[in-house]
Order: C-alpha cells, then structure tokens, then sequence
C-alpha cells in the first residue's frame, strides 16, 4: 500500500492491532484497508495502540470520528503522547444488523443489546419492533455475548460479519435509521511515513495548545486564512480536569514541505504553547474545497 513504513523483522511484521472483538467494524476496516495482513484484537484503543508500540503489531487501526455521533471518546487525548504516527486513514460505511440465535426469531426478542451510538443510531426501527434496549460494551462483544447465552428472546446489533464469525443469524440487514453512517478511521505505525512515499493528496494532522491570552485562537489559526492553507477539522478538548487549558485537534490539507503550511504553522507555533504533529499521509478521500 501507498505511504507504508517498511514492517519491522519479526512474527508480528503482517499483523494490524483493533479495539473490539472478533467482527467489530473496526476488524471489517482492517480487512478492506489491508485485506492481506493478520488481525490482533485488543480490549481498548491503549491496548490496540500498546501493541503497536511494543512490536506486538506493526499497525493499528483505531477509529476517530463518526458521521452521526461525532469524535470518538479519548482518542484525541490517547494518540499524542501514544509514541505512533498517523500513516493513512480509512472511511468504513457501518450498516448495522440485527442479529439473533440460530432457533430465534422476530417473533421469540423481547429484547437487544450494543453499545449505546448503534442503539441509538436504530432507535426508530428498534422502537416500531417495541423491543428493549440493553447497553453493552462494544457491537461485536454484544454480538458474542448472545451468541453465549443462547436466548431466543435476545438479539444484537452488530456487523454482518460478527454474525459470521459468532454463528448468529441475520434478521435484518442495513437495519440503522439513517444510510449515510461512516466511521473514519486512522492507521497508526511506529515509524511515520516521508512525503516523499505518498502519492496524490496529503493530509497533515497535528495538536496544539494556545496561550492564555485574548483573541489566543484568533491569532493562531489566522495564518491559515491568510496563507490559503485548507484546514478540514477543528476540534477543542480538555486534556485534563482543570478545565484551564484548552487542547484543540486538527486537520490540514498538505504538508510542512509546502511554502504555505510551513508559514501557516511558524504563525500556529507563535501563538501557541506547543504544537505535536501526528503524522502526514495520502487522503482516502478528497477534502478539495469547492
């Protein structure tokens, strides 16, 4: 693939590091970014990310925003001090199923389980099947759990293939309200990757922390105005419970090797405390302004 760091010598050089169980979205978009490498399931995006960094995997594939629910929880908090560098991104669609027991039926639920953003993103045909609604952790761990039980009056929302891979049966099929659901993701490796590896269009994403003075962010973001450079997201976060400094994640088209990133970020570091760039990669998809 375009813009990959050379793997590392070792067993885990073919294996991609994910949070979630065995057929989680994130375990489909492994497969469809690198269909020829080996899965790592991991219980949390620090473990995914830990076994990056240890050598455990070469890649991890870690989620970061959502079409409907917004930025996914901790991950702008985890990813700059993770020692990883953002090499590429993915854009799953999610198409959710409702998944039930092999001798279960609409009839025998009463009841459905996963985590809370897919319940909430099928509550209308959830609420016209008049079923109850049970958070759990993540889609394909609900998806193994009913699996587990065997209760004929439980079902799952979870991907088509965590059916496959726990022996559930498919009640419905793109079973969410909306149909234009997409999660993005990114891949994170030790080594981050030259402009040099990438062709076609590049994305820069980086950190920063602005100074507590007036008009800090103004001041800041104001030579990307003035030197044309096309910032795509903006997002402000606490990076602690102080509520007193203020972090903000964000995404660029082009790189610093570019005359106008590079004096659009010497701006950005006056204004700022610090600034930590998480890498820069191909875009998936274009962000051309229109």
């Amino acid at each position: 693939m375009t813009g990959q760091p050379t793997a590392p010598i070792g067993a885990a050089e073919n294996k991609i590091a994910f949070q979630g169980e065995l057929g989680a979205y994130s375990h489909m978009a492994c497969l469809a970014k690198f269909p020829d490498m080996e899965v790592l399931p991991c219980p949390s995006f620090e473990d995914a990310m830990a076994a990056t960094k240890n050598g455990l995997a070469r890649l991890a594939m870690i989620p970061i925003e959502n079409s409907t629910a917004g930025r996914v929880a901790d991950i702008h908090i985890l990813l700059p001090d993770s020692g990883l560098y953002i090499i590429g991104e993915h854009f799953e669609t999610i198409r959710h199923c409702l998944l039930c027991h092999k001798d279960a039926s609409e009839e025998t639920l009463t009841r459905v389980t996963s985590h809370v953003q897919a319940i909430g993103q099928c509550r209308k045909n959830l609420r016209a099947m008049g079923l109850e609604r049970l958070p759990f952790a993540d889609t394909a761990g609900s998806a193994k759990h009913v699996a587990e039980v065997g209760d004929p009056t439980l079902g799952a929302i979870a991907s088509e293939l965590a059916a496959e891979v726990h022996g559930l049966k498919i009640l419905r099929k793109n079973f969410q309200d909306e149909g234009h659901n997409t999660t993005r993701f990114v891949v994170l490796s030790q080594t981050p990757v030259t402009v040099d590896e990438i062709e076609g269009p590049v994305m820069t994403s980086f950190t920063f922390e602005v100074r507590n003075i007036p008009a800090a962010l103004y001041k800041a973001l104001g030579g990307f105005a003035t030197n044309s450079v096309n910032m795509t997201k903006l997002e402000s976060y606490y990076e602690s419970d102080s509520f007193t400094a203020t972090e903000f994640y964000a995404d660029i088209e082009g790189h610093e090797g570019m005359e106008n990133v590079h004096r659009a970020m010497e701006e950005l570091r006056f204004h700022t405390k610090r600034v930590r760039i998480l890498g820069t990669y191909g875009q998936e998809r274009p962000r051309g302004m229109s």
